[in-house]
């Protein structure tokens, strides 16, 4: 695994700088789910000085173990939320620990986001909105989620979406609506469409004017004919658009610095947001007659 070196002293926050811990990891199928946390586990406590890791997308489950989905959903008591928890405390840093397999209440498994502060507590939940259904089960097995959140966090009002949120422009356009400066995203891209990824993660950042944390699994799971390359290639894109840090396509931790006064120097310097409509305003737009 590539690493930059683990840093000692977390910047003055009167500073506004930030560390930033991107944790693109794998989930080869040969590993268990316990055996992965664990793993993780100690791979964050390596690292002090942190204010937020990010995780991939359903890093510990799996995402293409379609078939274990069931017996490794987890409540948010579950083994994952409770080891970023303890180490969240241990360390002092936020952990957003991608997402797990949820089990809701009442029975429905959910692809759900966690974002758990420097105290231990979790801070937000997302569900994933936009399930997957091209050549995934993900639609199938998961119960989309009906809610979206802002809420304080060490680089500002934070929103979670997740992987194929990035193609839907409409819900970006709502969390910078409610004051979303930075956005995270946990992914299990496919390599196959690594190009994607790296032009949205950009356009959202730009069209938003927000951080974009951007963490995606890399390695390949599945096995013969269902083997999936995963795209690896986290990035932080700051709100203009330009790419901070970016991973290759190997595990690896990235440590960046950033500035939380970005966000307003970028709105301030070019104004866009202040000029766009509601998505009401939009809609009430009459369409133009024909000719």
């Amino acid at each position: 695994m590539n690493a930059t070196k683990p840093t000692t002293a977390n910047p003055d926050p009167a500073s506004g700088v930030r560390r930033i811990a991107l944790v693109q990891i794998a989930s080869p199928d040969s590993e268990t789910p316990q055996a992965r946390i664990d793993r993780v586990e100690q791979l964050l406590r390596q690292y002090d000085g942190i204010d937020l890791f990010v995780l991939p997308e359903l890093w510990s489950a799996g995402y293409f173990a379609f078939d274990r989905y069931e017996e490794r959903a987890e409540t948010l008591d579950g083994a994952t939320v409770a080891m970023c928890r303890r180490v969240a405390r241990d360390l002092g840093s936020a952990i957003h620990l991608g997402s797990i397999v949820e089990r809701g209440a009442d029975g429905a498994l959910h692809n759900t986001a966690v974002l758990v502060d420097a105290e231990g507590r979790i801070a937000q939940t997302y569900r994933k909105i936009h399930v997957f259904g091209y050549q995934s089960l993900e639609s199938q097995l998961l119960r989309p989620g009906s809610s979206l959140s802002v809420v304080p966090g060490p680089l500002g009002r934070t929103a979670s979406t997740t992987c194929y949120d990035l193609r839907f422009p409409g819900l970006w356009q709502e969390l910078s609506a409610r004051g979303a400066e930075t956005v995270v995203v946990p992914a299990a891209w496919p390599a196959a469409r690594r190009e994607h990824w790296r032009l949205l993660t950009q356009a959202r950042a730009v069209e938003h004017q927000v951080w974009v944390l951007a963490c995606n699994a890399c390695g390949t799971q599945g096995e013969d004919e269902r083997a999936v390359p995963l795209g690896g290639f986290s990035r932080v894109v700051d709100p203009s658009g330009r790419v901070i840090a970016e991973c290759g396509d190997g595990e690896e931790v990235l440590v960046v610095e950033v500035n939380t006064g970005r966000v307003a120097e970028v709105r301030e310097e070019f104004p866009v947001i202040a000029d766009r409509l509601s998505t009401e305003q939009y809609a009430a737009l009459s369409a133009d007659p024909l000719p």
